[in-house]
Parts: C-alpha cells; structure tokens; sequence
C-alpha cells in the first residue's frame, strides 16, 4: 500500500517525460498565442502621434554650428508620427498643445491657468522619429515610425497647420528634418508633458474610407 502511494505521489521519469510530450504542442501554442496577443496590444497602443511637450524659459536648435532656430518663454515640442498617422492625428496634437494651460496668470496669480497663445510665447517643433523607438535586445528598433519620404512633407504640413492656428504665426519655430540636431533648452519647473492622438482618430478615417 505504501509502495503504491508513494508511486502516486512520485511518477516516474517516464510518466512525467510522457505528460511533457503530450503537453507540449498545447504549451507551445499557448506561447505562440500570448506572444501575439502581446504584439497586438503594443501595436494597439502605439497607433498614434505623440507629442513631449516641455516648458522653457528658452530653446534653440543647432544644426553644423548653427543656430538655425530660437525661442524665449514657451513651448519646446518634441513630435513622433507613426507610419499611420493622418491629418486628424496632426489637428488633434496642435489644438491641444496650443491650448495646454502650462502658464501662469500673472494678472490673477492663478497657476496652469493660460495657454502659450494667451501668453504670446514661442513654440518650438522638433521632429523625433526616436519616440517611436522599441528595444529589441539592447538596440532600438524604429519600424514603427513613419518613413522619412513620407513622413517630411507630412511634418511640413504639421508645422504649417501649428502657424495658421496660432494667432502670431512668427511664434511658431521648426528644426531641420533629418538632420543631426543640438536640442538646447532651460526646462521651466521642470514642467514635462506627454500627448498621444486618440485611437479614434484611426477608426474614423477608417470608417470614412471603407463608406
């Protein structure tokens, strides 16, 4: 009786070895499913242009020694455009940066009360594929960002639509696409904020095509 528990308890190397192979096309499945169930999550969540948005008391770019942009007081915004990425995508992240209450009152002494418009400040846009970038092992993978034939006319037109908003469009500066940039900036606070485009954006021009 004891012997027969113990057997039980403890299967030997060949039931255990039998089970394995059994289990295994199921293991390897489950895998397969949780590995493309991951890919199409982080694929879910990047369709989208985003935006780092930092307020500085002044910023520049330089490009071969240089300067060939400059602001005081404002906004340095650092822009990554998925290969996706459409002219509702470009709407949506010059509305709301233009309309991001990052300033002070200084009428009222209210803090996150007024937008760089209100202020008459400067908005400085830098093109960043490399916020599109994903480790693969220890080196950055960037085939999600748009690719640059398409992508520069496409930042040309996000530039201009950000000039024809606001309402003192020499305000608006742009880097150089393409090229090797020195980013130079006094972040003020630190103030740092992140903006993606809605998914919606994607669905909606989806659906406007398929009609």
């Amino acid at each position: 009786m004891y012997y027969c528990l113990a057997s039980c308890a403890f299967p030997s190397s060949h039931t255990t070895l039998h089970l394995r192979n059994k289990l295994s096309p199921f293991l390897f499945r489950r895998n397969r499913s949780h590995q493309t169930l991951q890919l199409c999550r982080r694929n879910f969540q990047i369709r989208a242009m985003r935006a780092v948005i930092q307020r500085v008391s002044s910023s520049s770019v330089t490009v071969d020694g240089r300067v060939v942009s400059e602001i005081g007081p404002g906004l340095l915004v650092l822009i990554g455009i998925h290969e996706s990425d459409t002219d509702a995508d470009a709407d949506y992240i010059c509305r709301k940066v233009l309309n991001m209450r990052l300033f002070t009152n200084e009428s009222t002494g209210r803090g996150w009360d007024q937008n760089v418009m209100q202020r008459g400040y400067g908005v400085l846009l830098v093109s960043q594929f490399t916020l599109y970038g994903f480790m693969k092992g220890n080196k950055p993978d960037f085939h999600v960002a748009m690719p640059p034939e398409k992508a520069k006319p496409f930042y040309a037109s996000l530039v201009e639509r950000f000039q024809k908003a606001y309402n003192k469009p020499d305000a608006v500066k742009d880097g150089v696409f393409g090229a090797m940039m020195k980013v130079n900036l006094v972040n003020d606070g630190p103030v740092t904020m992140q903006l993606e485009s809605p998914q919606s954006s994607k669905n909606e021009t989806k659906a406007s095509t398929e009609s």
